[in-house]
This record gives structure tokens, C-alpha cells and sequence, in this order.
């Protein structure tokens, strides 16, 4: 008898491991959708609201002005396109 695993592991890389990532706003290269299944192909969390314990925000344009105006008093670092994309690699 043999167990053959068919889940497949959908990660590619661990370059965002333990981050807690907020997708917000609308983009051009790639859907917000398309960005969360990267988020979690590299080993991070995908998280609807901005807290303490945010990594960062992936911020496209028209970014709700709340979640811009939390992210920045709480420190929490926008982060654009271009520089989410070199960060996964």
C-alpha cells in the first residue's frame, strides 16, 4: 500500500514568510486578486484591515484615504507595484 500526495505546494518562494500584507487600491500591471495569490504563493498573509502587526500595505491608486491615513500613523510602509514585484523576486 502507497500514499501518493496530490496537494500540491503552491509556494514559491518564502520571500514574504510571516509577512502580514493589506492589498489596497487599483493597479495596473496585475488584478488585486492576482496580487493576494501572489502574497500567499510567497509564503505571506493576506489581511483586509491595517493594524499593528502589518507588514506592509501593497498600495495601488485611489487607496481608500482611511487605510492611507491608519497605514501612516501607524507607521505601517506603502509599498507600490514596481517594489512588491522586485520584493517576491
Amino acid at each position: 500500500l502507497q500514499f501518493v500526495s496530490t496537494i500540491e505546494d503552491t509556494t514559491k518562494s518564502s520571500n514574504l514568510n510571516g509577512m502580514k500584507i493589506v492589498v489596497s487600491g487599483v493597479f495596473n500591471q496585475n488584478s488585486r486578486a492576482e496580487y493576494k495569490k501572489m502574497i500567499e504563493e510567497h509564503g505571506g498573509k493576506n489581511v483586509s484591515s491595517i493594524s499593528k502587526n502589518t507588514t506592509f500595505v501593497l498600495a495601488g491608486e485611489n487607496m481608500g484615504p482611511s487605510k492611507k491615513q491608519k497605514a501612516e500613523y501607524l507607521k505601517i510602509p506603502l509599498v507600490n507595484e514596481v517594489e512588491f514585484l522586485a520584493k517576491i523576486g
